[in-house]
């Protein structure tokens, strides 16, 4: 192991590319400590269906902003934009590497990039949510498309969550809500920015896999256990991708098989949502993780000069 890097290092791409097993890799040659990017391994009790390592799995390695939530509280990139930044800050002046490790766009950038979050309030919110349970995402969407096009163009036509939120902000301040996130945004750290990914296809069987491999796990179970605990009410947490699905089987409202392919369907969709993300951003060198020496070179590029 090699002494820590004064910079940060970020892995960022889609689910199932192995993130995390690359992440380990480095944190060991570079003295590192991993801060996740991912928003529902935030949540205590996620773990089968985030495919969050165990703390066995994590070679003895710091692991940052895992099981800092209940399933019951919201999310907040605000929150976490601020935490993230205060453990890397932290790490660097202990002379170690952190590494930025996760698939959740918008929270990678918030802590990379100079970026400042609309205010938000919860009353306006949960309004604006029970309009989309009731009247759908296409009508919110056309809402939206009325007051802001280029955000309604933006934003994936089923990211619910993301139509109430950009509809929040317009509420609250009146302006047009991509003006908030302008791309790109002046950087926060000295960072080298690498994207971790593989071939569609191979990726598409690991994403299939890796659905059979958490039910094997007791992922049924694991959502058993959270919905008791109050995951059906938690606006963040009950949309996760299997959980949703997992809920629905457990009211009643879908087979299991069902639930099952509608996972990996739904799996499928956000590796593109999460793709078409991190594509917009130049700064990002890839990294085929498939390749032999896909560790080799991503400690390549976090010793290079290639900077956010």
């Amino acid at each position: 192991m090699t002494s820590g890097l004064s910079r940060l290092i970020v892995l960022a791409g889609p689910t199932g590319t192995g993130k995390s097993d690359l992440s380990l890799e480095l944190a060991e040659e570079l003295d590192g400590e991993v801060i996740s990017a991912d928003s529902m391994q935030l949540y205590r009790g996620m773990d089968i269906g985030t495919a969050k390592l165990t703390p066995a799995q994590r070679r003895g390695i710091a692991h940052h902003l895992l099981d800092v939530l209940e399933v019951t509280e919201p999310a907040s990139v605000a929150t976490y934009q601020r935490r993230a930044r205060a453990i890397i800050t932290e790490v660097l002046a202990r002379g170690r590497t952190p590494l930025l490790v996760g698939g959740s766009g918008l929270y990678v950038q918030s802590v990379i990039d100079e970026i400042d979050f609309p205010p938000s309030d919860h009353k306006v919110r949960a309004r604006l949510i029970a309009e989309l349970e009731e009247v759908g995402e296409a009508v919110m969407r056309a809402r939206l498309a009325a007051l802001d096009p280029a955000a309604a163009t933006a934003i994936a036509p089923n990211n619910g969550r993301r139509i109430v939120r950009a509809l929040e902000v317009i509420e609250l301040t009146g302006r047009p809500f991509t003006v908030t996130f302008p791309r790109p945004a002046a950087p926060r750290f000295d960072a080298a920015l690498i994207g971790v990914d593989r071939a569609t296809d191979t990726l598409d069987a690991r994403l299939a896999d890796r659905v059979d491999e958490m039910m094997a796990a007791g992922f049924l179970d694991e959502v058993r256990g959270l919905a008791g605990s109050g995951l059906r009410t938690g606006p963040t947490a009950s949309r996760a991708v299997g959980y949703r699905q997992l809920l629905r089987v457990l009211d009643g409202e879908m087979e299991l098989a069902d639930a099952v392919a509608d996972t990996v369907t739904a799996t499928r969709r956000l590796v593109r949502r999460q793709r078409s993300w991190f594509g917009r951003d130049g700064r990002i060198v890839p990294v085929d993780a498939a390749s032999p020496d896909a560790a080799a070179r991503a400690l390549a590029i976090a010793r290079s000069g290639t900077r956010a």
